[in-house]
């Protein structure tokens, strides 16, 4: 980290936040204002994570965004429909509660003592026990979303065009309401933006996510660590970043995805220069 403040366009900021709660939300939207307030110039933005890593040449991406016609990347569906990537249920849970964090650390054997006490959740429409994030406790609260204001849901990675960020950044500060709704709920990071842009209906959204990130055996939220194996659907699809990634797991995946942009921009070199 302390090499990177060698860059005077890099700018760092020392922020604490968790899994499953307000916190990387209020980052994200903090991040924001903060971008706006001080009149960066920027065409787009792209948030990740320290375990990302791009898959192909960030040339290519500039191509991308520079000739489309989208004001978005940004996976979305409707949370609480058939159509949603979580079943209606979890949306529910998700959205429909205010939360509490009674622990954000749970030891294994105390856990397990508390795990039937999720029966609860079946049993009455009133209140949730989860575990995911800790042991949570949740209320059911008047719903701020109805046919006219829908709940969307999707990927938290995504690519936004700078007038839907000011977009964003202006309907917090006109609807707090809503944020404070969200500042309850799980996973926020993974609906707040998506209900906000999409509700608007005058932004051109690509409903694609460029981030490859495999759920297929995820457990508690968490997508799988990423290896050389899974090199060949990361190239599968236009995807420009993927995550997650563990060097101590497989450092080799990494070596080939260098490789291969390596080479990609040595032909987008040669190709350049011959024009």
């Amino acid at each position: 980290m302390s090499r990177l403040k060698e860059y005077s366009e890099i700018h760092l900021f020392n922020v604490i936040t968790g899994r499953g709660d307000f916190s990387i939300l209020r980052e994200y939207l903090s991040t924001v204002k903060w971008i706006l307030s001080n009149n960066l110039e920027f065409d787009w933005f792209v948030n990740l994570t320290g375990q990302d890593y791009p898959t192909q040449p960030i040339s290519e991406l500039e191509n991308l965004l520079s000739r489309t016609s989208y004001d978005a990347y940004i996976q979305y569906f409707k949370v609480f429909s058939k159509e949603a990537l979580w079943n209606i249920r979890q949306g529910c849970d998700r959205y429909l509660y205010k939360y509490y964090t009674l622990s954000k650390i749970l030891p294994k054997w105390f856990l397990s003592l508390l795990k039937p006490l999720k029966f609860l959740n079946y049993l009455q429409p009133v209140l949730r026990i989860h575990f995911f994030y800790g042991l949570m406790i949740g209320s059911r609260v008047k719903s701020p979303f109805n046919d006219e204001f829908i709940c969307y849901g999707g990927s938290y990675f995504c690519i936004l065009s700078k007038k839907c960020l000011k977009y964003i950044h202006d309907f917090t500060q006109k609807h707090p309401d809503l944020l404070e709704h969200y500042k309850y709920v799980i996973n926020p990071e993974e609906s707040f933006i998506h209900t906000v842009l999409v509700n608007n209906q005058l932004f051109k959204l690509s409903n694609e996510s460029k981030h490859y990130i495999d759920f297929s055996q995820s457990r508690y939220g968490s997508p799988a660590t990423l290896t050389k194996d899974d090199y060949t659907l990361i190239q599968q699809n236009k995807y420009y970043f993927a995550r997650k990634f563990d060097m101590n797991t497989d450092s080799t995946i990494l070596d080939i995805l260098d490789q291969t942009m390596l080479v990609k921009l040595n032909m987008i070199t040669h190709f350049t220069k011959q024009k």
